[in-house]
């Protein structure tokens, strides 16, 4: 059976401000220092799909920036362009029905764009295990990250071993809730009961598997959908597209279907994922000091611990703070406590109420 590659990339990464912006967000820029997070993504899920078997869904307005910075990668034709961003159900199931009329049934490996993976083989091994149970049991399948403290920034999967026939667990189990973003007391009870992974993101599935369930779960999307697959090789397929896709109700692939159905499977990685999400990741990309600051960029530390900087050209010197993020571009400087750093999309939804549009 076909193995596709599907990365999403239609994300905005306000929680990256200043660094990412509207016109060059997170998913392109090189956050690791090696390569544009979108490339290091397609490389790393080339080792499991062909690479003339990935596809990127994006915005119509970043499609041509992300031909352009994955360099050869990718031609236009595997790009598909989302009209307006109607969230992960709406793009999930615009690449599902694509595949299988355009190209034929297949298990679809969907990847955000923007994560970070230290042990690219550990996730490639937990990818194709995927992959088979997918395409052995018409599962829906997803990747659960081991925790390593107890995270407010991830949403959380409580789940239960599945006992095979000779009576010892299976190496997957079984999904029993999705659970919100927790405070952190929370998060420390799931720690130390066990039996809660953080959500990747990470889904796997044959597009005709998940396309029935959006019949059955999400209908209407599902209409939307087929009226649009209805245009797919004719003239008018862009005007359809572009007329209806905004039409789609707004939703995601956790509220929409995963929390629904109905023997939902997971695999537990525990590959060193980060998800990028916010500006203390940054802290994973470079050498800590003695007193646990990492800096890029020229910087003088004094009497500071455990703070961040990056500069882009001008010298950040901090005296006498701890626990800190100083990000400097060429035109803002974000100054915020570690500790916050998923209010850092507060900066841009201010910034978007004042009409601060060049900061953007």
């Amino acid at each position: 059976m076909r193995v596709y590659g599907v990365i999403m990339a239609g994300g905005g990464g306000t929680r990256f401000w200043p660094l990412s912006r509207r016109q060059l967000p997170k998913q392109f820029l090189s956050v690791t220092g090696r390569d544009a997070l979108i490339n290091e993504t397609f490389d790393r899920l080339a080792e499991v799909a062909p690479p003339e078997n990935i596809f990127v869904v994006t915005g119509t307005a970043y499609a041509q920036k992300a031909m352009d910075i994955m360099n050869g990668r990718i031609g236009s034709e595997r790009i598909l362009e989302e009209p307006q961003a109607r969230g992960t159900a709406a793009c999930i199931g615009y690449a599902a029905m694509e595949l299988l009329h355009k190209y034929g049934d297949g298990v679809m490996c969907i990847m955000p764009s923007d994560h970070y993976i230290e042990d690219e083989a550990g996730y490639c091994r937990v990818l194709r295990r995927a992959v088979e149970l997918a395409a052995e049991r018409d599962a829906l399948v997803t990747v659960g990250i081991k925790p390593q403290y107890p995270a407010t920034g991830y949403g959380y999967i409580r789940s239960s071993a599945v006992m095979g026939t000779d009576g010892r667990p299976e190496d997957y189990r079984k999904i029993e809730e999705f659970v919100e973003k927790p405070p952190r007391i929370v998060a420390q009870e799931y720690l130390s009961l066990g039996g809660y992974a953080w959500n990747s993101g990470m889904f796997v599935w044959k597009a005709s598997v998940i396309l029935d369930c959006y019949r059955r779960l999400l209908p209407d999307i599902y209409e939307y959908l087929s009226e649009i697959s209805r245009a797919f090789g004719k003239p008018e397929e862009k005007e359809v597209l572009g007329r209806v896709y905004p039409k789609i109700p707004r939703n995601t692939i956790d509220y929409g279907i995963m929390e629904r159905a109905e023997g939902v499977l997971m695999l537990e990685g525990d590959f060193g994922w980060n998800d990028v999400g916010s500006l203390d990741a940054l802290a994973l990309f470079g050498e800590a000091d003695a007193h646990g600051n990492v800096c890029m960029g020229e910087s003088l530390m004094i009497d500071t611990g455990r703070t961040i900087s990056y500069s882009s050209g001008r010298l950040i010197a901090a005296v006498g703070v701890e626990d800190l993020m100083i990000v400097e571009t060429p035109d803002s400087i974000l100054v915020c406590p570690k500790n916050r750093a998923q209010d850092v999309k507060k900066v841009v939804e201010e910034l978007q109420a004042k009409g601060y549009e060049k900061y953007l």
